[in-house]
Formats: structure tokens, sequence, C-alpha cells
């Protein structure tokens, strides 16, 4: 029988209208709960009328507030509005001073490095800005056996990397959820990498569970765009082109026991103010919803790649704005992991670890089987990519870069295996207590990179670090367990 269900009027500001629909009840009791549940979430109309009320922010209001925000205190979604319309240099120059002090009181000089692992190119989403697109004809598709995902990994961890984020194009054919289980299993039980997070298509709240068994620790999806309509227009066809569904994963993945998730959008395709806004409230409700918001928030700019409709920003981001950016996302979520990727150049990444990140990508391919092809100092794009990165330094040389900054690198795994997440860790991080563990736990996981797989070069830089440091760190037998390092034990942690 005919069944009527509502859902919102495009552009009615909150009006329903009613549907007909010979779905099945529980599919419309599903949309009813999906439509309320984003409602909830997002407000389109607030978010623009704080960018325009906040064009022109004074300066003592500005000054105030980045005073607040030394203390851990966030900002309200009026607070962030008026820094992301800031533009006068020595206001900026005061923001990015704020957003690194912040992020010292959070994580102390602490940097962690990772590497993206992809998993399958295969995707049935048409995104338009994307490499692994279904309509891109000449892209070679390629989707990794298990054997072939552990040899990633292994040629990571011979490396020295102890993270990695595994990644995959949405296929439920290649990369289905029975595929990802047996490949995180395979990685951890054949190679020494000792967390994996991972960024796959949204899913049911089953399959969540499921993933979430295997051990893994971050699980991260960008909504790309929170603006509806460039969100529609930018993914025409695909399970992607439902905005709701996606605006609505974290809260499934949460149900189904993940208390660590990661965010973002593509920056590029909207107004970032709106974009910053939006990511913020987004935040506000898992935090009045779940205690706690995103572990990790990321902040890709919209960048070539092969066989793309879209090459080009329709709203560019200049390296300017990008700072705020990570600065007022680093200023109103004090307790975030904010991530940059080798999508940004060298030189704005040596900037961007000095006024607010916290973690950052390193050597990353973005191809499946890209660390072990015969071609894995080939850097011009080609037809296996997701898009094209512009800082092709090893992690030999950033854990270098790192260090020369005055922060420490850091290739901790502890909180997920001390079930320091989600609650627990953003308590810990508003009162400004992590960096008792980032610290210790940064020196030690970089004592055993120096033994194991450092140059020459960052031997000698690194270990002068470590024994000017290691007199202020607090934990009481800290002296002894770097002892134990030296003398060949591994993966001690606090």
């Amino acid at each position: 029988m005919n069944l009527n269900w509502i859902i919102p009027a495009e552009g009615s500001g909150g009006r329903f209208v009613i549907f007909k629909s010979r779905r099945p009840c529980w599919f419309t009791a599903f949309c009813f709960y999906i439509m309320q549940t984003t409602e909830n979430i997002i407000n389109i109309e607030e978010i623009d009328a704080l960018i325009k009320s906040q064009e022109q922010p004074d300066l003592a209001y500005i000054r105030e507030i980045l005073k607040k925000a030394e203390n851990l205190s966030g900002l309200t979604e009026k607070e962030a509005a008026a820094l992301l319309n800031t533009n006068a240099p020595d206001l900026l120059s005061e923001l990015f001073k704020t957003s690194a002090i912040v992020k010292e009181r959070v994580y102390g000089k602490r940097i962690v490095l990772f590497a993206p692992l992809y998993l399958s190119n295969e995707c049935t989403n048409n995104c338009l800005y994307c490499g692994f697109r279904r309509d891109n004809k000449d892209a070679r598709r390629k989707t990794l056996t298990i054997n072939e995902a552990v040899g990633e990994a292994q040629f990571l961890a011979q490396k020295g990397y102890k993270r990695l984020l595994l990644v995959s194009g949405e296929d439920i054919k290649s990369s289905n959820i029975d595929y990802l289980i047996t490949v995180i299993n395979a990685i951890y039980e054949n190679t020494d990498i000792r967390i994996l997070h991972i960024n796959a298509p949204p899913m049911k709240t089953e399959d969540f569970r499921r993933l979430k068994e295997t051990g893994v620790g971050v699980y991260q999806s960008f909504q790309e765009t929170y603006h509806s309509e460039t969100y529609r227009k930018m993914h025409p066809s695909g399970m992607k082109k439902d905005y709701d569904f996606r605006l609505s994963t974290m809260d499934r993945a949460i149900e189904a026991g993940f208390d660590d998730i990661g965010m973002g959008t593509l920056l590029g395709l909207y107004d970032f103010r709106f974009e910053a806004l939006a990511l913020i409230q987004h935040a506000r409700y898992l935090e009045q919803r779940f205690g706690f918001g995103p572990h990790t928030v990321s902040v890709p700019r919209l960048q070539p790649a092969s066989g793309a409709v879209i090459n080009d920003a329709p709203y560019p981001v200049s390296d300017t704005d990008f700072k705020k950016i990570v600065a007022v996302y680093r200023l109103a979520m004090p307790y975030v992991g904010i991530v940059i990727s080798t999508r940004e150049p060298k030189e704005l990444r040596n900037e961007i670890i000095k006024i607010g990140a916290s973690q950052i990508s390193a050597g990353s391919r973005t191809n499946p089987g890209g660390y072990t092809t015969t071609n894995t100092e080939h850097r011009t794009p080609n037809s296996e990519e997701q898009f094209e990165t512009e800082d092709h330094r090893t992690l030999d040389e950033m854990i270098q870069v790192v260090s020369n900054s005055g922060n420490f690198p850091s290739l901790c795994t502890a909180c997920y295996r001390r079930n320091r997440t989600g609650k627990d860790f953003r308590i810990l991080a508003d009162k400004g207590d992590m960096q008792r563990y980032c610290l210790p736990n940064a020196l030690l996981t970089f004592q055993e990179y120096l033994i194991d797989y450092a140059s020459d070069e960052t031997k000698n830089i690194g270990q002068k670090m470590i024994d000017d440091a290691a007199p202020k760190v607090e934990q009481r037998d800290f002296r002894e367990r770097l002892e134990r390092i030296k003398k060949g034990e591994r993966d001690i942690y606090y």
C-alpha cells in the first residue's frame, strides 16, 4: 500500500512536505530518522547568518577571544566566525601564536607521523574532484590482494612507521566489510604495525561494529562539503550522493563502538568559512550527544587528480586562509588532533607544524601498491592515484624537519591501546593533562626509531634532543624505560 512520509523541502528553511511512498514501513521510518538527525547536526541558515554578522569583527573583540581561548575554553560559533573573517596581518599573527600556545598546552611539543595505505581505487561513486570516480575511463583499477596489502604494510614498517591509515574506494564487490576485516587482521598478524586507522565508505551500524572488533583505531570519513547544494553537484551518482546518509555516518560509527572518529572537509569546494563553521557545529552536536567530538580533524585542500572533472577549486583557499582554518580549529576544539597531509607544499607544512597541527603524514602514496611497485620514485601524476601530492619527503626527512622545528617526532600508538579514547581522551585533553603521556611516549618511540631506522644525520639530531629532554619528563621510571629501549626492548609506553 501507499505510505505517507515527510521530508524537509529543499530551501524550505525547515518546512516539511509530504510524499507518497510504496517503500516498506522500516524504510520510511529509517529515512525520517536520518533526516531528523541531520537537521539537528547542521543549521545552514544559522551558519550563513553568523558569517554575515561577523564580516567586520572589532579588533578588541578579536583580542578578547584570543585571550579567552588560551585557557583551552574553546570557541563559540560566533567567536569562530569572527576569527575566520579576520584578515589584518597583526591579528592573524596573534591568532597563529595563540593556536601554537593552545596546541602545546594540550599535546606538548610533539608531532605524530603516519602514512596512508591505499587498498583499492575501485569505486562506484562519481565525485567530480576525484581520480577514483566511476566515470574516469582512463583510471587503472586495482584492489590489493591480502598478501599485497600485507606487503605494503611490511614495507612501511621497515621504514619505521608504526601507525597507518587504510584507505579504500566505495565498491562492495572489491572492498566490502569482509575484505577490510581480513586485511586488518592480516596486517596486525604479520607486521610490526601497532595501530591501523581506516578511511572507508560509510556503512551500516552492524558493519561498523564488526569493523571495530578488529582493533582498528580511528574511523575516518570526510563530509567533503557541508553545503548541501554544493554536495549534490559534486556527487551526482553512487551511494555517496546521499547527503543525509553521509552526514549521519559518525552517529552510526559511535553507536557501533567507535569512540575515536576523524572528520574533515575538502577545502575549495565551497566557502571555507562556511565549511569550518559547519564542521565545528557538527563537532558540538557530537559532544552534546555522545560526550566527545572528533578525535582528529583533517584539513585537505582540493588537488588536481588524473581524470577528475574538476581540478581547479571553485572556491580557492589561500595559504593564509589555510593557516587561519587550522588555527581556528585548534582554538575551537583544543582536544582534536589536526592532521595535515602531503597534499600541501613542504614550505607550508613546515609552517603549519609550528602553529597548531599535531599530526602529519610523510612519504605518502595515494594509489594501491604505491609503496612497493618498481616506480616508487616516480612522482608525476598517474592514473591509479586519487590525487596529486606536493610534499614528497620521506619519513626520515620529515623527522628531521619536525626535530629542527623544536618539536619531538612521535610514532606513539599508546592511547588506543591504553583506552585513552573518546570521552576519557577529551577530559584529559581539555585539562591539558595529555602532554603528561605525549612527551614520554614520543621520546620512547623516537629512541626506537633512532636505533632501528634513522639515518646518521637524524641520529645525531635526535639523540641530543632526547638527552636534553629526558630530565624534564615527570614520569618517575622514564629513564629506566628509556634504558630498556636502548638495550633492545621495544613497544614500551605509558
